[in-house]
């Protein structure tokens, strides 16, 4: 139902059923009919009206009404927690034999409203992976791609998924083999049992569709084999051919291209890939990301450091850039003074640190498992010869000035590197990557 143009006339309508409660037995359906007819546009104190009459409706709800809730509640563009989440219960607990439109509309839906509710994706992603077996590949594929949009990781349901593709990789349309690097590149997805099988069988199903593969995608794929730490020969040498490259920076996603074009130069110009050389892609230069000054962290860095022991807005190499930068000797036990010595960064004696403060949307939601980009940063931050360390915006927001410094004390000197980054560093296939 497409929304209703007059809402004058339809807030008339509502006065009638609202005010004076003429509601028959469908009453249910006719609610949530009114809520998606007022559309986006309704005065926000009508659509406040209308959740308060569901809210009170809500022992009446049927398993379809749950359902239909959130494409209602998106369609207003109007969150309403509450609702959702009492919707989530029913739609989680009568959730067998649920189609997969209402799901993928579920989970669209959650995405237009900002709805984060964990338990719901963890309830649908449980449901497909038990029921794996009566679900075509396409049908999981565009469950997945769901579940990226909303930065959700279902750990056992892709790992179904790389079994499947590495046991039937024929079931592998040129629209599945660049969804599906997507995905994995983005919730930065690896299975020690699995991971190298499923590459190599990704690579051999985009080479055989490279005389139809168009740039971008041909560009989306190369850049999501160079976040898993993977260099497929082929597919990266038609990349680089003058033809694709210029078709590429004269598109009309330009800015978007170049960024994607500079993951696979800084791949290439770090040695990652050994068997090719570096090129120079002569890529334009794009506008800077504004920074964030991070005056908690600096501040916390005064207090425990003194100035002139760290630099902050570092601009590296490679257009990378991290918030703060740290040198000590390399047993840790001393930070130098920039101000003090030559900087000599490749020296056997120092230990460059990067600090990197970081939002939510580094990880996968409800998690500390970083999305591929971010990945992919620290693995070539690691190339450069830094240790890193990860401060947490939200959570240093929260800690007060003392527990500021002993955290950053504690990682700063620590004899150990971080765990997310070793574990997301390492390789999952001990020996070097070959095409």
């Amino acid at each position: 139902m497409e929304p209703c143009k007059n809402v004058d006339v339809l807030r008339a309508g509502l006065r009638i059923l609202v005010d004076h409660q003429v509601w028959n037995i469908e009453r249910v359906f006719t609610l949530q009919a009114v809520m998606k007819c007022i559309g986006k546009d309704a005065p926000v104190a009508l659509k406040k009206k209308l959740e308060m009459k569901a809210l009170r409706e809500l022992d009446k709800f049927s398993f379809l009404n749950s359902q239909r809730m959130f494409e209602v509640l998106a369609a207003m563009n109007y969150r309403s927690v509450v609702l959702l989440n009492e919707c989530s219960k029913l739609v989680i607990g009568n959730i067998h034999g649920c189609p997969l439109k209402i799901l993928l509309n579920i989970l669209q839906s959650c995405r237009d409203l900002r709805y984060y509710n964990v338990h719901l994706f963890r309830g649908i992603a449980d449901y497909v992976t038990t029921t794996f077996d009566i679900w075509k590949l396409k049908q999981v594929i565009f469950l997945l791609i769901s579940f990226e949009n909303l930065g959700f990781r279902p750990v056992a349901l892709m790992d179904l998924v790389m079994k499947k593709v590495v046991d039937e990789p024929g079931f592998l349309t040129m629209k599945n083999v660049v969804s599906l690097l997507h995905v994995y590149s983005s919730l930065n997805h690896f299975n020690k049992c699995q991971t190298q099988a499923f590459l190599e069988v990704m690579t051999n199903a985009l080479t055989g569709y490279l005389h139809h593969i168009s740039s971008e995608n041909l560009l989306n794929a190369v850049c999501s084999f160079c976040a898993m730490n993977h260099f497929p020969l082929a597919p990266i040498n038609q990349l680089l051919k003058k033809d694709i490259i210029k078709e590429l920076l004269m598109s009309d996603d330009m800015e978007r291209n170049v960024r994607m074009l500079r993951i696979l130069d800084n791949c290439l110009k770090l040695g990652e890939v050994p068997y090719l050389k570096a090129v120079d892609l002569e890529l334009p230069q794009l506008l800077a990301s504004p920074l964030h000054l991070n005056v908690k962290v600096a501040s916390v860095l005064s207090h425990l450091l003194g100035e002139g022991y760290f630099s902050q807005n570092v601009q590296l190499p490679h257009s990378y850039h991290i918030d703060f930068e740290i040198r000590m000797d390399t047993n840790k036990n001393q930070v130098l003074s920039f101000s003090d010595m030559d900087v000599v960064t490749s020296a056997a004696n120092i230990q460059r640190v990067a600090v990197l403060c970081v939002p939510r949307s580094v990880y996968c939601l409800d998690s500390t498992h970083p999305r591929g980009f971010f990945a992919l940063k620290m693995r070539h931050l690691k190339v450069m010869g830094f240790r890193v360390i990860l401060v947490n915006n939200w959570e240093m927001e929260k800690l007060e000035m003392k527990d500021a410094v002993t955290f950053l004390k504690t990682e700063i000197y620590s004899s150990k590197t971080s765990p997310t980054v070793d574990a997301n560093l390492q390789s999952t296939c001990e020996s070097k990557k070959q095409p």
